[in-house]
């Protein structure tokens, strides 16, 4: 059984929403944008000054486990009181 005939051997009838598609599609590509917010930008720098303050505790670690680390007790205690002061 035939269902085109002679005259309809390249007849689709979805080539024009394929067709429609596709031109969507790539007129669409070229529209797309990408915007990062102030928000998102100040996150960024925040990461930056976490990876910042790892790497310097990590030195603490280092230098507190291999006792190179000294505290200068006066000058603790000098913080905390004017800590307290200021309050």
């Amino acid at each position: 059984m035939r269902i085109n005939g002679p005259n309809h051997s390249n007849f689709n009838p979805y080539r024009k929403n394929i067709n429609t598609q596709q031109q969507a599609g790539e007129t669409s590509a070229k529209k797309d944008k990408i915007e990062i917010s102030n928000e998102a930008k100040q996150m960024q720098e925040h990461q930056k000054a976490k990876e910042t303050r790892k790497q310097h505790i990590e030195s603490l670690k280092q230098k507190v486990d291999s006792g190179e680390y000294q505290v200068d007790a006066k000058q603790t205690a000098a913080s905390m009181v004017n800590f307290w002061k200021n309050r």
